[in-house]
């Protein structure tokens, strides 16, 4: 990685001492893995309701069910008219938004399926259900994205500095936390260049990406292995009790560890951030037509 100004290290550190005064334990987001497996739990049960007969689209529950999540799909174009007109500062901020925005964008759609029983008849119907499952699955994925971002790639640098202070590998240092271990030193760093290389534009990056993710996790077996050998023969001379040897051994590997994946979150920043760019420009349309099929659908109920 290139050189880092002294001016900068010292707004790095004042930023992460500020991050620090301002944090508030807070309960981990839920993953996209979850919300796709709490989806697809939840749409098991609008696929049973069909199979049983529980209720038809038809039905008063079912109608209310359609007229509901269709309501909540509507109240989803309030998060893009939040960003963009600035007269619509006062009605919060926009983290609460986006959290509102996801919640619609996950209820709305089951709600509809719930409707629908999963089956459909007029063509009308058959082109709002599968607009609507486009644009709940590209708006997990943009989840996805958006986690993976967020905090910016300042906030990535900040991290990664903090990781390299504590292993002692920047410039400032006269030794590093694993001077005992040269072969770790010298992978890490190695590691540290090749990632911090800027990679080729084809394929957006993802390549580059995938590759630093790859040797991330061959660099973590390939220092626990040498880490293993080296303290262990350092147990055997300086006769250390099997407790002694096992915590430095987890310690070192935590050390490593969390480097190395702030290291991998740093390389792969750009590649999210293209990704959620172009994820961006795909699902508009789809909402577009989500919207314009939605109110078709309501149209041709009420009318027929």
């Amino acid at each position: 990685m290139a050189a880092i100004s002294e001016a900068a290290r010292n707004e790095i550190r004042a930023a992460l001492a500020q991050k620090r005064m301002e944090e508030r334990p807070s309960r981990k987001p839920l993953s996209s893995t979850a919300i796709w497996l709490i989806a697809l739990t939840l749409t098991m049960g609008a696929w049973a309701a069909g199979r049983f007969e529980w209720y038809t689209p038809g039905s008063d529950f079912g109608y209310y069910l359609g007229m509901a999540g269709g309501i909540m799909m509507l109240l989803l174009l309030l998060y893009p008219l939040r960003k963009h007109v600035r007269f619509l500062n006062w009605t919060g901020k926009l983290p609460g938004w986006f959290r509102f925005h996801m919640f619609l964008g996950i209820a709305g759609p089951l709600l509809i399926l719930y409707h629908s029983t999963l089956h459909v008849g007029s063509l009308n119907a058959k082109v709002a259900l599968y607009s609507m499952i486009l644009v709940a699955g590209s708006g997990i994925f943009g989840r996805f994205f958006y986690t993976k971002i967020h905090h910016g790639l300042y906030g990535r640098h900040s991290t990664l500095q903090e990781r390299q202070e504590r292993l002692g590998l920047t410039g400032g240092e006269v030794k590093s936390k694993f001077h005992f271990a040269p072969s770790v030193e010298t992978r890490l760093k190695a590691l540290e260049a090749y990632a911090s290389a800027e990679a080729s534009p084809g394929m957006l990056g993802i390549r580059h990406a995938l590759m630093v993710g790859w040797r991330v996790r061959q660099a973590l077996w390939l220092t626990h292995r040498d880490l293993r050998r080296i303290l262990g023969k350092a147990a055997v001379e300086r006769d250390w009790p099997r407790e002694k040897l096992a915590q430095r051994l987890r310690k070192s590997d935590q050390l490593v560890r969390t480097y190395l994946f702030a290291l991998r979150d740093v390389a792969q920043y750009r590649v999210y951030q293209r990704l959620f760019s172009l994820w961006h420009v795909l699902h508009v349309p789809l909402v577009y037509m989500l919207v314009i099929s939605g109110v078709v659908h309501v149209i041709a109920v009420h009318m027929y």
